[in-house]
């Protein structure tokens, strides 16, 4: 197993922004071509205006090593893409059913991605019903040694995870906390700028409050979808914006995902979200703008400084 770099290659306080996942048929049109050729590929595509993507389908299957070679092929042109992977729901949705071969198949496709310098972390997501105690932590640990050769970050959905002790037990193995915006109903957690591991984590899943339980333990990616069907406004991530310059504060790289997918959503909310930590122009698809008419903005470049709300002091309860 090839060791994995702590954190990929940059300089102190770089970010990265992405989507989770990047082929969903509802893409098509918009996001995406609706006529592209046969020949067309989406993840090259996708690499023309992101830097970041988090591999989805590596939860639903592990990916062979083939797999991982033809995405590191299709970001060549783009020297600053990197990729997290989410790991197989059989060691985090359906424990029991993982074996020592699965965890080896695993480790081979993600060494080909490190090799290659596209690894930026390996994300650990567990769902709600996951709640701490001394069995789930004792499992964790189990996980963080076999998969130790890799940057890891974890994703917890209970509140029951956020105390100072578990945070602390973090920091000490070096493992990244996923900070998470979900509905927060029935003891979920809520938003923060934690930082633990080498890797800042933000992951946005939209506030679908009606949906969030529905499908929620469902095995394919069309029946769950609605839950993560959510359009951020500005004003929603106003606050994002400032958790994220807080953790840029305190990490060398971080990595910032949105995961409310249905018709690229995701994709116009992290456009937005970049816009707003650096100012810069934002280059977006021809059908995403016309999807979402707001995105003509980001191509103009902010007047003066970010505004005082995005400053890291500002976020309550996280310490620099």
């Amino acid at each position: 197993m090839a060791e994995a770099p702590t954190a990929v290659d940059g300089a102190a306080g770089t970010v990265r922004f992405g989507t989770a996942g990047w082929s969903y048929p509802d893409w098509m049109g918009t996001f995406y071509p609706s006529a592209a050729p046969r020949s067309f590929k989406p993840l090259v595509y996708y690499a023309r205006f992101f830097d970041l993507v988090e591999i989805n389908s590596s939860f639903y299957a592990i990916p062979s090593q083939r797999m991982a070679r033809g995405w590191v092929d299709q970001v060549s042109d783009n020297p600053d893409f990197v990729f997290s992977a989410k790991l197989w729901r059989g060691f985090t949705h359906e424990r029991g059913s993982a074996s020592r071969g699965d965890a080896r198949q695993v480790c081979a496709a993600l060494d080909i991605l490190a090799a290659a310098g596209r690894l930026a972390a390996l994300l650990l997501q567990f769902p709600w019903s996951f709640k701490s105690g001394a069995d789930n932590r004792a499992y964790l640990d189990k996980l963080f040694d076999a998969f130790g050769a890799f940057p890891l970050v974890l994703e917890l959905r209970h509140r029951s995870w956020l105390e100072s002790a578990i945070l602390d037990w973090l920091r000490e193995r070096r493992i990244g906390f996923c900070n998470v915006d979900q509905p927060t109903i029935s003891g979920g957690i809520e938003p923060s700028a934690e930082v633990t591991g080498p890797v800042g984590y933000v992951r946005l899943h939209g506030r679908n409050y009606e949906n969030w339980f529905r499908d929620a333990d469902a095995k394919d990616r069309g029946s769950a979808g609605a839950r993560y069907d959510y359009l951020y406004s500005a004003q929603e991530l106003m606050p994002w914006a400032a958790r994220i310059q807080s953790l840029m504060a305190r990490t060398r790289l971080s990595l910032v995902i949105a995961n409310n997918h249905p018709r690229g959503q995701a994709a116009a909310n992290a456009l937005e979200l970049k816009k707003l930590i650096t100012g810069a122009p934002i280059d977006a698809p021809a059908p995403l703008r016309e999807t979402f008419p707001h995105l003509a903005a980001l191509a103009a470049p902010a007047a003066g400084r970010p505004p005082a709300a995005l400053e890291p002091n500002s976020v309550k309860g996280t310490k620099p």
